[in-house]
């Protein structure tokens, strides 16, 4: 009787993890079960003590890097695309738009080491007809425009170019339109900002593959319809249909 006595405590404990356990009717709930009676020790429960999980943030954009320029020259780019193409009451600017970005990544690429063309001499002066051909590669060309606009506002305001005001800037970029600012030699500041006004319509309405058209707001701005599968739905219709953008990612599979 002794001994069936000393066993009695371990049996009824034994009882007691089984009913609290559950796994007296197949284990399925232990966790829960377990988890609740720890929970609400002295009648506490802890989860509601337990911090609330923030909204999830924003996804950044990756795409927004620089791949070649400094941010320097990052800074100057903004300022001067700003210009080009500024924000107002339509819509974004160039600096909203990522087209500084844009230009960086073409900088950093083939096109921007003229990787895909003819690089031969003579470099002799051309015909206004016949287009620039130069000797120093496009992303040299570019830098060395960067610095032009940097030296002249140093030289002229005592800033940098970011850092002047619009009209400052705006009398900078008209004399680089008028050629008359050295970018370097042979090269005048007329076939820099040429190649900047066209880098920043680019960068405005390409697609965000690219860098630029952040959000394909310079479609949107333009009713622009983007990368569209097919217009077979709309092609006999006589008014103008307003389609919502797509990019070449939205064609992306998943997988």
């Amino acid at each position: 009787m002794v001994d069936q006595n000393k066993q009695q405590p371990d049996h009824d404990s034994r009882r007691r993890f089984l009913k609290y356990s559950g796994a007296a009717i197949g284990g399925a709930v232990v966790g829960g079960v377990i988890g609740g009676a720890l929970t609400r020790q002295n009648g506490k429960n802890v989860a509601d003590n337990a911090p609330v999980p923030s909204q999830t943030a924003p996804v950044p954009d990756f795409n927004q890097a620089t791949m070649f320029f400094t941010q320097s020259q990052l800074r100057i780019t903004e300022a001067a695309v700003e210009r080009i193409f500024p924000k107002d009451d339509i819509g974004p600017g160039a600096v909203e738009l990522g087209v500084a970005f844009f230009i960086d990544h073409q900088m950093a690429s083939t096109w921007g080491r003229n990787g895909r063309e003819y690089r031969m001499g003579p470099f002799n002066k051309a015909e206004p007809t016949q287009g620039d051909y130069q000797s120093i590669e496009r992303h040299e060309m570019f830098t060395m425009g960067l610095q032009a606009l940097q030296t002249a506002s140093m030289s002229k305001y005592s800033k940098s170019f970011f850092d002047i005001a619009d009209e400052e800037k705006d009398a900078i970029l008209t004399s680089m339109q008028n050629g008359e600012i050295m970018v370097v030699n042979g090269i005048t500041g007329k076939t820099f900002f040429n190649l900047l006004r066209i880098l920043t319509i680019e960068g405005v309405y390409s697609d965000p593959l690219y860098g630029g058209n952040k959000n394909m707001l310079g479609w949107k701005m333009r009713k622009y319809p983007g990368n569209q599968m097919a217009y077979t739905d709309i092609m006999e219709k006589n008014e103008f249909v307003v389609m919502d953008p797509k990019s070449l990612r939205d064609h992306f599979g998943t997988h």
